[in-house]
């Protein structure tokens, strides 16, 4: 039996750091929709809330792109 690892792998580290970028993206989107629901109850989200959601979800797409199009040797980390 292996020991129980409490701590990530270098190959999940690197994983992570080739993704981190999307990672960051996909959180922006999630800031711009907790921000959509919370205005929801104050009043109802402004033009720039609606704006902030739209940037974040193309930086995503964009990114994810991005990482789609690299060469098949740095993908092999993710």
């Amino acid at each position: 039996m292996r020991p129980h690892r409490t701590e990530p792998t270098p190959k999940a580290l690197a994983a992570i750091e080739t993704e981190w970028p999307l990672i960051e993206a996909e959180l922006s989107v999630l800031d711009a929709e907790i921000i959509l629901m919370y205005a929801a109850d104050h009043g109802g989200p402004s033009p720039l809330d609606w704006r902030r959601l739209r940037r974040a979800e193309a930086r995503v797409t964009r990114v994810a792109a991005e990482l789609a199009a690299r060469p098949a040797s740095r993908k092999a980390v993710a």
